[in-house]
């Protein structure tokens, strides 16, 4: 049986419930590493991460290096005496941090590696359209997301998740299965299985203003993935013609009418009360919207105060 003491990393929500986990399966965390403070909101006051937030509850020991090379920052990271480190929603390490540690450094990735490397796994899932996910713990190497697989968990994409939803999910999941990986870890049991390349891998870059752009050409059920596997964060957008005016709406909670119909592809129109976008296949119903300057809403209420006009379109 193996004496763990364990450097965890990481930044956001999704990170904070696998150290939480951790913590109550009494596991000994010498160190947590996390981002900078950095300056939010309208008074730019500095913000702490979420893991540093419930480190400093917790007492665990924080280091937050702007140079994971720093020679300050290798000093203090050595000093902590760890033989084990755990990443979760961290940034690319160096190769001389995650080969430090005598028992290695494994990371937690939301998706069935090797499909879905990259910065937005649970995104991209939805967006094309999956049906199944999970998410892997896998030893870190020199590449994005290509170490030798320890263990992973399946979970169902439902018809009606959003990556909000499927986030909640998988961030419980991994946070499990990283405790299933120091327990085998801890008594010495790793087989590990290294990651067959395919054809037909699929990336999950990171999102950007172009590709979350919305393409009114596609079919209603891809632009159905397309907007909940976007929906809440970082929403997927467009430009709505109004009159003269030329809108970026965000696009949060849709429905979709699968019809026939003559209506010109993109055109906007009331129905019902009822925001409709005529679409290849059939419609788009929004539900919920944000134009800019305006807080999100549903649908409903903007149509109390808002006039769309004859003609109005997306484009």
């Amino acid at each position: 049986m193996r004496d763990l003491r364990i450097v965890f990393m990481g930044t956001p929500e999704f990170a904070v419930t696998t150290l939480r986990h951790i913590i109550e399966a009494k596991y000994n965390v010498v160190g947590v590493i996390t981002a900078p403070d950095r300056p939010a909101g309208r008074g730019r006051k500095l913000q702490q991460s979420a893991v540093k937030e419930f480190a400093v509850v917790n007492n665990l020991p924080v280091l937050q290096p702007t140079n994971l090379k720093s020679p300050e920052f290798l000093e203090e990271l050595k000093d902590l005496k760890s033989n084990l480190q755990v990443v979760v929603a961290f940034r690319m390490l160096p190769k001389i941090v995650w080969q430090l540690p005598e028992f290695g450094t494994f990371n937690l990735h939301a998706s069935l590696l090797p499909q879905y490397r990259g910065a937005a796994p649970i995104n991209w899932a939805i967006i094309n359209g999956e049906t199944q996910t999970g998410a892997s713990t896998f030893f870190i190497d020199d590449k994005i997301d290509t170490g030798d697989m320890i263990l992973q968990k399946e979970t169902p994409i439902e018809l009606n998740d959003t990556v909000g939803s499927l986030h909640d999910k998988l961030m419980s999941l991994g946070a499990s299965l990283v405790t299933d990986t120091l327990e085998l870890i801890k008594e010495d049991k790793v087989k590990t299985i290294s990651q067959k390349e395919s054809e037909d891998l699929r990336d999950a870059p990171k999102l950007t203003k172009e590709n979350t752009k919305i393409n009114w050409a596609l079919s209603a059920n891809k632009l159905y993935n397309f907007i909940r596997g976007l929906n809440p964060y970082p929403a997927a957008w467009t430009v709505i013609k109004n009159g003269e005016a030329e809108l970026n709406a965000k696009l949060y909670d849709i429905d979709i009418l699968l019809e026939s119909h003559d209506r010109d592809l993109g055109i906007i129109f009331k129905e019902d009360n009822k925001l409709k976008i005529a679409v290849s296949d059939g419609y788009i119903v929004v539900n919920e919207i944000q134009l800019p300057g305006k807080r999100k809403m549903k649908t409903k209420e903007l149509l109390n105060g808002y006039q769309f006009e004859n003609g109005a379109k997306v484009l």
